[in-house]
C-alpha cells in the first residue's frame, strides 16, 4: 500500500515531523536559520544552482555510483544482495553529496568561513575538500577520542588546509564536537556557514541534508529497474547514526511498498549501558537544536553512547528517523560491535570490498537469524563508505578479541 503524500512530504513549514524536529536554539541563530531556509528553498527551484550542483556531483564527486550485485554473498545467503556503492565517491563516502550542496549555499549567501563537526572524519574530509575547492576557510571540530581513532582522516583534512580543533569535554566524541561547533556558530554567525553533516540539528538542516543525500535513492530506483527489469526491490537496509546515508537511500522509496530497515549501533549490547541504539532504547528529548529521540537518564540528561564506529557514536538521531520509527514506516534494528567486526571481515573476504565500520553494522544485519529476508528476495544495502579509515581500529579490536 502506498502512503499518501501527506504522510511523507515533511517537514511542515515550522520544520516538524509530527512532534519531532523544530528549532530549539539561541535567538541569535534564528535569523541565520531563516536566511538559510529562504536561500535553500529558492536554490531548490533555481536551474543554475541545480546545474552547478549536478555538474559537481558528476565530475568532482564521481556520480552516479554503481548499484553492484554482491554475487558471493548472495549465493551464501540465498537472496539477491545489491550494494549501492557510496564508498566510490570522491573522499570515500556519501558525505560529499551534502557537503557540495551546502558549500554552494554558503557561496550563494556570501559566507566564506566554514565550520563543521565530525566523528568518523568522513564529513570533515568532505567539508575540507569542498572548502579547499572553493577557497574558503575551514575549521573542523572533532573529539579527542575520535582524533585518536581516525588519524588517517585527520591527516587528510590537514592536507586540504582545514584547521582541526580538538574537543576535550564530555566523552570527547561527536556529541561534544557538535556542541563546540554550535558555540562557534553562535559567536560568529554573521560570517560563518555551519555545514552540518547529518540529518540532525534545527530546521532546515534535517530537510536540506536529506534532500542533498536523496540523490542516492533516486539513482537506485532507476538503476534497480534497469538491472533487473523489476519495478522495486523487496527491502532496503542502511546503518543509522545521525541518519543521513539512510535517509538518502530511504526517502525516495517512502511512498512505495518496500520494506525499509535501519540498523543502529548495539555496542556491547542494548541491555548494557554501552550502546548507541537511540531509537531502540531512547526517549523523547531535545538535542542540538531539535526534538527527537535520544539517550538520556531519569533526569533528562544525555547519557554517553558507545560504538566501535566513531560515526555511529552519537546519543541522538535525526528527527525524521524518529518520525519514521514512531509511524512504523521504517523498522529499526541493532548490531553489536562484535557483529560489526565480523561483518567487516566477511564483506572484505567475500567481495573484496572493505566497508566502513558504520556500514558493517548494516551488513551484520544480513546474517541475523530473525532478519525476515526470504529466499530470492532483492535487498539493497547502502554501502555508505569505505573502510580505509577503520583498518587500524579493526586491527586493534581483533587482536584483543583473539588474544
Amino acid at each position: 500500500m502506498e502512503l499518501t503524500k501527506r504522510d511523507y512530504d515533511l517537514p511542515d513549514s515550522k520544520g516538524h515531523f509530527a512532534e519531532f524536529g523544530g528549532r530549539f536554539v539561541p535567538e541569535t541563530l534564528i535569523p541565520a536559520l531563516d536566511s538559510l531556509e529562504e536561500h535553500y528553498l529558492a536554490a531548490k527551484e533555481n536551474k543554475l544552482f541545480n546545474n552547478e550542483l549536478n555538474q559537481l556531483l558528476k565530475y568532482y564527486c564521481g556520480r552516479e555510483t554503481p548499484l553492484y550485485k554482491a554475487e558471493e554473498i548472495s549465493k551464501e545467503l540465498g537472496f539477491n544482495l545489491w550494494l549501492k556503492r557510496e564508498d566510490l565517491n570522491h573522499t570515500g563516502a556519501h558525505k560529499i553529496n551534502n557537503a557540495l550542496g551546502q558549500i554552494l549555499l554558503a557561496k550563494k549567501m556570501g559566507k566564506k568561513r566554514i565550520i563543521a563537526e565530525t566523528g568518523a572524519g568522513q564529513h570533515g574530509v568532505a567539508t575540507a575538500a569542498v572548502a579547499a575547492k572553493f577557497g574558503f576557510e575551514c575549521i573542523v571540530y572533532m573529539g579527542e577520542e575520535d582524533i585518536e581513532r581516525q588519524k588517517l582522516n585527520v591527516f587528510r583534512m590537514n592536507l586540504m588546509g582545514a584547521e582541526i580543533r580538538p574537543v576535550s569535554s564530555g566523552s570527547k566524541t561527536l556529541k561534544d564536537a557538535t556542541n563546540e561547533a554550535i558555540r562557534d556558530w553562535v559567536s560568529n554567525v554573521e560570517n560563518t556557514f555551519y555545514i552540518i553533516g547529518s540529518s540532525v540539528g534545527p530546521h532546515p538542516y534535517p530537510m536540506l541534508v536529506r534532500d542533498f543525500q536523496s540523490v542516492i535513492g533516486k539513482e537506485t530506483i532507476i538503476q534497480f529497474k534497469e538491472l533487473t527489469g523489476l519495478p522495486l526491490p523487496d527491502k532496503l537496509i542502511a546503518c543509522v547514526g545521525g541518519g543521513s546515508n539512510a535517509l538518502g537511500l530511504f526517502y525516495p522509496f517512502l511512498p512505495y511498498d518496500v520494506e525499509i530497515i535501519g540498523v543502529e549501533a548495539g555496542g556491547k549490547g542494548v541491555n548494557t549501558t554501552q550502546h548507541a541504539a537511540t531509537l531502540t532504547k531512547g526517549e523523547f528529548g531535545v538535542l542540538h537544536g531539535a526534538a527527537s529521540m535520544m539517550l538520556q537518564n531519569e533526569d533528562g540528561q544525555v547519557t554517553l553512547p558507545h560504538s566501535i564506529s566513531a560515526g555511529l557514536d552519537y546519543p541522538g538521531i535525526g528527527p525524521e528517523h524518529s518520525y519514521l520509527s514512531k509511524s512504523k514506516r521504517v523498522k529499526y534494528k541493532t548490531a553489536t560491535d562484535d557483529e560489526a567486526l565480523d561483518a567487516f571481515k566477511w564483506m572484505s573476504e567475500k567481495e573484496g570490498i572493505i566497508p566502513a565500520l558504520e556500514t558493517a553494522h548494516a551488513i551484520a544485519y544480513l546474517k541475523q537469524k530473525d532478519n525476515g529476508i526470504s529466499k530470492n528476495e532483492h535487498v539493497i544495502l547502502n554501502l555508505s563508505g569505505r573502510g580505509d579509515k577503520d583498518v587500524s581500529t579493526v586491527e586493534q579490536s581483533m587482536k584483543k578479541k583473539y588474544e
